[in-house]
């Protein structure tokens, strides 16, 4: 296995911060590419401005944070989450997880296998939540209610170490490219007659509509620069010559999904993880279609790409 990669200085610099208003709250780095544990806060409680502020740096340095023993109410939890955004609304015409026939989505997405829940347990490639609408959400908040003993477990990808770490010919390559990451609920209306496609080519009629958003993506707070690609989801290049376009998003694809770049959560009952869409792709093992696996998604709404 390749050696963890860690985060630049640029991530680490310390943020100052009011320590009297932080109570007991703690930040601890994991001992990988991304994420910190957080520790010392109730999220059923009022978080306070120290405290907002804290996370919200943690959340910009580490990209992934991992509360464990909460139980907050559906309410508690939205009221939490709200001090990092307002809550993801989709385009109608471009339904995302949860969506109804007419484009609505609750606030509080439950995902899971059982009691018409919204996913089975077959394995979910790394991806970022809602990359084909206009603005993508900027990140998303996940609530373990049930897990299974065995799998489903989520693996974060650094897409901004990924970045980092390729040679200098292939970020002149691919800086200033154009991508378009079609919706795969809008495919599924439209299955293709040989299954699902990586990579469009011109034989293949596109889903509509359909956006495309920078293949190395700028972070909005922080400015870094990270690869915005999914490792499955049907993509084109704009503009591109489609059998060299597959082969190049093929050749970043088995560069992101490295070990090097990635943090494996076993999930369990009380855990919260808040991760920065921006920055992180994330997937999911498959389980046992006999064992429950119930969590609460919240995502947070983002701008446009750059």
């Amino acid at each position: 296995m390749s050696a963890v990669l860690r985060p630049t200085d640029t991530e680490t610099t310390p943020v100052r911060l009011d320590s009297n208003n932080l109570g007991t709250l703690h930040i601890t780095p994991l001992d990988a590419p991304l994420g910190a544990r957080v520790s010392g806060i109730d999220l059923r409680d009022r978080p306070t401005a120290a405290q907002v502020l804290a996370l919200k740096a943690a959340l910009r340095r580490h990209h992934i944070l991992v509360f464990s023993g909460q139980s907050p109410s559906d309410q508690q939890y939205l009221d939490f989450t709200l001090h990092f955004g307002t809550v993801f609304t989709s385009p109608r015409n471009a339904p995302v997880l949860g969506s109804d026939p007419y484009g609505n989505t609750p606030d509080v997405v439950r995902v899971s296998n059982v009691d018409d829940g919204l996913l089975g347990n077959h394995e979910l490639p790394a991806h970022a939540d809602h990359h084909w609408t206009p603005q993508p959400s900027a990140g998303s908040l996940l609530l373990a209610l049930e897990v299974p003993a065995q799998g489903g477990d989520t693996t974060w990808r650094n897409l901004a170490l990924a970045y980092d770490a390729l040679d200098e010919a292939t970020r002149r390559e691919i800086d200033g490219l154009q991508l378009i990451t079609y919706n795969p609920f809008l495919r599924s209306k439209k299955p293709l007659p040989g299954g699902k496609v990586d990579y469009r080519t011109p034989d293949i009629e596109p889903v509509t509509p359909w956006v495309a958003h920078p293949l190395v993506r700028t972070h909005p707070d922080s400015g870094r620069r990270a690869l915005f690609l999914g490792e499955g989801t049907e993509v084109e290049l704009v503009g591109y010559e489609p059998q060299a376009g597959a082969a190049l998003i093929a050749r970043l694809r088995a560069h992101l999904l490295q070990d090097r770049f990635a943090y494996t959560h076993r999930w369990q009952v009380g855990d919260v993880v808040y991760w920065d869409n921006q920055i992180t792709l994330h997937g999911r093992t498959e389980f046992d279609p006999a064992q429950r696996r119930v969590l609460k998604r919240i995502s947070l709404s983002g701008s446009t790409p750059f």
